[in-house]
C-alpha cells in the first residue's frame, strides 16, 4: 500500500501544479519514470475461440465485422464490413465476391434512410507452400464510401445485400466536425498494440466509457502472428516455434477481433497504421494483406498511392499516417508523397498537426531501442520543418512522453512524441530502460530485420555524445511508466490540447498522465498556404 501512495505522490507532483494541469510551456520538465507496480501484470490472456464475444453470430450472408473509417475530409465515410464465412484447412475454395452485393442505405433520420450507395467487394487468401500448413481464405469483404455528408451529424444506416434480405440492424455514426480552426472532434482515443487479450478488452472498455469520437489505432492490431496456423498460439513466436519454415499466422483471430470490436467500430471510425505484426507474410512474397484488405483506407482520396500511408482530417487537425515497413528516404514515393501532402496543409484551416506511425524514435526503453535510426535520419526535418505538433506511436509495450524535441536535443518547436504501445496484447510488457546500469543494448542488435540500412551509431554531441545510450533517463524524456492503458486527446482550439493517458488499472477517468500541448505559431511559424474554408451555406 505504501508503494501505491508513493507512486500517486510521485505523479500528483508531476501533473497538477496549485490544483491545474500542467503546459508544455512550463517545461521542458525534468525526467520522470514512475515504478513499476509489481502488484499489477493485466491479464495478457487471449481470449479463447468460443468467447461469445468472438463467435460468429449471423447467419448466411449477413453482415458481420461492421466498421468505419473516415475519408480523408468530413464529408465522407467509409462504412466496411463481412459476410459469408471465412475457410482454413488444406482444400479451400475461396467465396466470388461478386456474388453478394455491396449496399449501404443511411440518412440523417432513423426512420427515413433515403439514401443508396454501393462499394467493392474482395477476398483475400494466406497461403503458405509447405505440407502441414493449413491455408486461410476470408469472407467477403465489403468497403462502401458515401459522400456528401453534412459536419457534425448523425446517420442512420444499415449494410449488406437487400437483393437477398441480408442487411445490417440500423446502426448510426457522427460525422466529423467540418475543417476550421474552431471546429474540433471532442475526443480522441489513441492507442497501440491492442491485440485481443483480456487486458485489451479493457483498455477496450475504458475507451468506451469515454465515448470518442475517433479511434487512431497505431499499429498491432490482432497479433495472429504469435500462432501456427493450427491455432496454437504463444507469447513468444521465436521462443516456441523456432524451426518452421515460413513465420506462419492464424487468421481467424483477425475475423474474432473484427467481431469483438464491431459494438464500437459501428459506430466511431478508426484510422489504422501497419505494424510489423501485420507483416504476415506468406506464398509468393505476399505480405500485409489482411491489414490492406479488412480496412478501407483514404489512400486515394489523399493522393497516396498505398495503405501503408495516407492523411486525413479530423476538424482542425491534419493527420498524416506513415509507413515505417515501406520505403522512405528522400527518393521513395511516400517521401514524395509527404512532401506534397504536408505543402497542401493550411494551419488555417488545420491548424493542427499530428503524425503517426507504429515504431517510435524516442523510446529510452530497451526494447526496440533505436530500431528505426533510419527513418528518422530521413523524416525528421521535413517533419519538424512543417511544424508537426504531436507524434504517436507504439511497438513498445510501454507509455512515454518526450519534452518538445529535434535531433535528440530540446527544442521548443520540436513535436512531443508520446509512445502508447500499451494497448494490452499477449506479448510482455516493457520494463527495462537502455539508460539503466548494463541495459544499453549491443548497437548491432537494434535494427528491425525487416528495415533494411543501419544508422544507429553513438551519439556525435550532447551529454550522451561517444555513447550509444545516455546513462540517466534522458532530458528528452519526460515522463514514462511502465503499464497498460490508452490515451485521450482534446483539442481546444487553435493553440491548446488535452492529453490524458489512462492506466487500465485505475478507474475510468483518472489519469495516469496529464498535460496540455500548448502550441505556439508566433515563435514557430510555419508557411501559410491559400486554402478556402468551408463553405456551410453550400
Amino acid at each position: 500500500m505504501g508503494r501505491k501512495i508513493l507512486i500517486f505522490l510521485i505523479f500528483l507532483g508531476f501533473v497538477i501544479v496549485e490544483g491545474r494541469v500542467r503546459t508544455t510551456l512550463e517545461g521542458p520538465f525534468k525526467p520522470v519514470t514512475i515504478p513499476l507496480d509489481e502488484t499489477f501484470r493485466g491479464n495478457a490472456i487471449d481470449l479463447p475461440d468460443d468467447d461469445p464475444r468472438v463467435v460468429r453470430v449471423v447467419n448466411g450472408f449477413h453482415p458481420e465485422q461492421i466498421s468505419l473509417s473516415l475519408s480523408s475530409s468530413f464529408d465522407s465515410v467509409w462504412v466496411s464490413w463481412i459476410t459469408g464465412e471465412y475457410q482454413i484447412g488444406k482444400n479451400i475454395k475461396p467465396l466470388d465476391p461478386k456474388s453478394v452485393a455491396s449496399v449501404v442505405r443511411y440518412g440523417e433520420r432513423n426512420s427515413s434512410l433515403n439514401y443508396e450507395a454501393k462499394g467493392e467487394s474482395l477476398i483475400y487468401s494466406q497461403l503458405y507452400p509447405f505440407e502441414g500448413l493449413s491455408n486461410y481464405t476470408s469472407g467477403i469483404i465489403h468497403h462502401v464510401r458515401l459522400t456528401g455528408l453534412n459536419p457534425d451529424t448523425i446517420y442512420y444506416y444499415q449494410c449488406g445485400d437487400p437483393s437477398i434480405e441480408a442487411m445490417s440492424k440500423l446502426l448510426s455514426f457522427r460525422t466529423m466536425p467540418v475543417s476550421g480552426p474552431t471546429s474540433y472532434p471532442k475526443k480522441i482515443a489513441v492507442l497501440g498494440d491492442l491485440g485481443l487479450t483480456y487486458n485489451s478488452t479493457s483498455t477496450v472498455d475504458h475507451i468506451k466509457s469515454h465515448s470518442p469520437d475517433l479511434v487512431v489505432l497505431v499499429g498491432d492490431v490482432t497479433y495472429a502472428n504469435l500462432y501456427l496456423t493450427n491455432g496454437t498460439g504463444s507469447d513468444c513466436y521465436s521462443c516456441s516455434f523456432p524451426d518452421t519454415p515460413i513465420h506462419e499466422t492464424y487468421q481467424p483471430r483477425w475475423d474474432f477481433w473484427g467481431r469483438y470490436m464491431q459494438p464500437l467500430l459501428s459506430k466511431v471510425p478508426i484510422m489504422v497504421v501497419e505494424g510489423n505484426h501485420e507483416i504476415e507474410e506468406q506464398v509468393d512474397n505476399k505480405m500485409f494483406e489482411a491489414y490492406s484488405s479488412r480496412f478501407a483506407f483514404p489512400s486515394e482520396e489523399s493522393g497516396s498511392k498505398s495503405t501503408f500511408y495516407y492523411s486525413f482530417d479530423a476538424g482542425g487537425i491534419h493527420f498524416v499516417m506513415l509507413g515505417a515497413y515501406t520505403a522512405y528516404d528522400k527518393s521513395a514515393d511516400q517521401y514524395k508523397w509527404l512532401e506534397s501532402d504536408l505543402a497542401k496543409v493550411n494551419r488555417k484551416v488545420t491548424p493542427w498537426l499530428v503524425a503517426v506511425w507504429h515504431p517510435p524514435w524516442y523510446s529510452t526503453y530497451v526494447a526496440h531501442y533505436r530500431e528505426v535510426e533510419c527513418m528518422r535520419i530521413e523524416m525528421e526535418e521535413l517533419l519538424y520543418k512543417s511544424g508537426v505538433d504531436i507524434v504517436f506511436n507504439g511497438h513498445v509495450h510501454a507509455y512515454e512522453r518526450s519534452n518538445r524535441v529535434y535531433n535528440y536535443t530540446l527544442d521548443p518547436c520540436g513535436p512531443i512524441h508520446v509512445t502508447i504501445g500499451d494497448g494490452g496484447n499477449r506479448e510482455k510488457m516493457a520494463i527495462s530502460h537502455a539508460d539503466e546500469p548494463g541495459n544499453c543494448p549491443e548497437p548491432s542488435t537494434t535494427p528491425d530485420e525487416f528495415i533494411p540500412g543501419f544508422c544507429a551509431y553513438n551519439f556525435t554531441s550532447g551529454p550522451a555524445a561517444g555513447k550509444f545510450c545516455w546513462e540517466k533517463q534522458p532530458e528528452y524524456s519526460a515522463y514514462r511508466e511502465s503499464s497498460f492503458g490508452h490515451g485521450i486527446l482534446e483539442v481546444k482550439n487553435d493553440t491548446h490540447a488535452l492529453w490524458t493517458w489512462h492506466r487500465n488499472q485505475d478507474m475510468y477517468y483518472e489519469a495516469g498522465d496529464q498535460i496540455y500541448i500548448v502550441r505556439q505559431p508566433d515563435k514557430c511559424p510555419v508557411e501559410e498556404k491559400a486554402t478556402k474554408l468551408w463553405d456551410s451555406s453550400r
